[in-house]
């Protein structure tokens, strides 16, 4: 097992990366509420990994209740906080409770963000299932669900007292989730650590084939690369905002072809493709490295062609990104590779022609 700490005064907390760790109870009693436990997971998750979390805290002497929702991003909704918040309710849980989101970001979003506000705060601990989980979205305390509107646009941060991620959990883990996961693994590389783009370029073979040395080196570097910006930045006042490279156009994929219809992975990755392209047409990104980045996440088998829709429809959504200020889109641009920046005066006729640059052809 390998830990790191996310350093935020009172707030921090510890990261266990490992195998096996799903059930080791000395990592989940330092973090436990007095109170109750509730396990929130879903439909796929459940009936893999809950009976190994259940044990381990009959072992810490607490009976938990289970919530499990319906599995993928249609779940991330205001409605399924109710569900949440309406069984702790029922059950009589007050504020010395814990919830513990077994799943992927989707539960730990809805779970994070159900903690936040049930009786204006809760303990929560976070145990990802999902490579995606594992490196992104259980680090940092973003929660949130998605509106019609767009996608994370009512949530809270929140940190959680702890991230227990068991690698086991990424055998079950389907080829196709496990790729979407890749997308944010290698963002850290883009934005910030170039040797870690580079290594990716040259074990990307042992990464796909889940090799156990490759997934702890994936796993704790984009840990540690997160956690470092997030320490510097908990609540995205600026530097933060460059771990959602490639989300404003990601973002408006998934809201404008219909939640799930993409994995966020997937997603993510069609969008760091159109804001390396969109860095070159500024002459901000060589040709050579924006090459670069094409090839490796074609490689990672991942997506590289968003819908083809009409760019009034992508620029709508665009514009109710958190990141936009004024109405004015804001972009996570690269000046090279290991080097992002955060600008907002992009030309428009460069954006169209980015997104028509990516868009499938028609049939």
């Amino acid at each position: 097992m390998q830990s790191l700490r996310v350093e935020l005064g009172q707030r921090s907390y510890s990261i266990h990366m490992g195998s096996g760790i799903l059930g080791d109870s000395s990592l989940i009693a330092p973090v436990l509420g007095k109170g109750p436990v509730a396990i929130i997971t879903d439909t796929n998750v459940g009936p893999l990994y809950l009976k190994t979390l259940q044990n381990t805290l009959k072992y810490l002497h607490k009976d938990a209740l289970v919530v499990t929702l319906p599995a993928g991003e249609e779940s991330k909704t205001l409605d399924h906080v109710q569900t949440i918040t309406g069984e702790l309710l029922k059950a009589g849980y007050g504020r010395d409770c814990t919830l513990c989101a077994l799943g992927g970001g989707v539960v730990g979003d809805i779970t994070g963000f159900a903690a936040a506000v049930y009786q204006r705060g809760v303990a929560c601990i976070q145990f990802p299932t999902t490579l995606l989980a594992m490196v992104d979205s259980s680090v940092g305390g973003k929660t949130g669900v998605n509106h019609p509107l767009g996608k994370n646009m009512i949530g809270a941060f929140y940190q959680p007292r702890c991230v227990i991620a068991d690698t086991d959990t990424l055998d079950s883990l389907p080829e196709r989730e496990f790729r979407s996961g890749l997308a944010e693994v290698i963002k850290y590389g883009l934005i910030n650590d170039l040797s870690f783009f580079s290594w990716l370029e040259d074990h990307l073979d042992s990464v796909l084939a889940r090799d156990n040395e490759a997934l702890e080196i994936i796993i704790k570097t984009s840990c540690k690369d997160k956690a470092d910006v997030v320490a510097r930045d908990e609540l995205e006042g600026g530097l933060r905002a460059i771990l959602n490279f490639g989300h404003t156009f990601g973002h408006a994929i998934e809201a404008a072809s219909g939640y799930g219809h993409y994995l966020h992975g997937e997603a993510v990755a069609i969008g760091m493709v159109m804001a390396a392209d969109l860095s070159r047409r500024l002459d901000l990104l060589r040709e050579s490295e924006q090459n670069r980045i094409y090839k490796l996440i074609k490689a990672a088998g991942l997506p590289t062609l968003a819908p083809r829709l009409e760019i009034s429809t992508y620029m709508d959504f665009m514009k109710v990104d958190k990141k936009a200020e004024a109405g004015q889109i804001r972009f996570i641009l690269l000046n090279s590779i290991g080097s992002a920046l955060i600008t907002g005066d992009v030309p428009p006729a460069a954006i169209t022609q980015t997104l028509q640059a990516f868009m499938e052809r028609s049939a």
